[in-house]
């Protein structure tokens, strides 16, 4: 099992962001203390996952992997795909394109093309350059690899629709550009990903849904 770890405001991140940013300084105290463990013992069944939620909503997503996770078994492995057909992939309701970057993706794995514990040790920059040479993995789900599986501490999620919501929300700002968020978050490093996880973790818990107030 991966560990659990815990970000309150005792946490050196965590107080370098709110000293950095006090928007997201009250996003912190709004969410409170976040516990939560990388998803480092599937990181197959992580990114066969992402693939399924490109472009989709997150439980729409859910319900095909859970189709997907009871045609396997309940345990979602090269082997365990490899042993099904493109018909049966598509029967759980997701796309050829999507079939296929399953399948592809397995390939990879089984071949050792795609070897998970060269990625862990690998750079950012080279993690998400490897990742992404791969059919049906572009950025987001890439990054979204290196933040939830890796827990990589500085990765700016900006290609992320949730993400830009809650951006959105914090900074007041109709502008969810590359160039804009980077340009606003620049002060998160080298905590970017700290970061993000309070900004998810806000989406979560429905505080998006009202009016954000610095000083109320």
């Amino acid at each position: 099992m991966s560990e659990k770890i815990t970000l309150d405001i005792n946490s050196p991140p965590v107080q370098y962001l709110c000293k950095k940013d006090k928007r997201l300084a009250k996003v912190i105290s709004m969410v409170g203390p976040i516990t939560y463990s990388p998803h480092t013992d599937d990181p197959y069944a992580f990114l066969v996952h992402e693939i399924i939620e490109q472009m989709l909503s997150a439980k729409v997503a859910s319900k095909i992997y859970e189709r997907l996770e009871s045609i396997c078994g309940g345990n979602i492995t090269p082997n365990t795909i490899d042993s099904l057909s493109d018909a049966d992939i598509k029967s759980i309701g997701t796309a050829d394109t999507k079939v296929a970057y399953i399948r592809h993706l397995t390939n990879a794995v089984i071949s050792g093309e795609l070897n998970f514990e060269e990625i862990c040790e690998a750079s950012d920059e080279a993690a998400l350059n490897k990742l992404t040479s791969f059919r049906g993995i572009g950025n987001w789900t890439a990054k979204m690899y290196l933040l939830f599986v890796l827990n990589r501490p500085d990765i700016l999620p900006f290609e992320d629709v949730a993400f830009q919501q809650a951006f959105e929300w914090v900074y007041k700002s109709p502008d969810r550009s590359k160039e804009t968020i980077i340009k606003r978050c620049r002060k998160w490093k080298p905590y970017s990903s700290v970061a993000a996880r309070y900004m998810y973790r806000a989406l979560d818990l429905g505080f998006t849904r009202s009016e954000f107030h610095l000083y109320k």
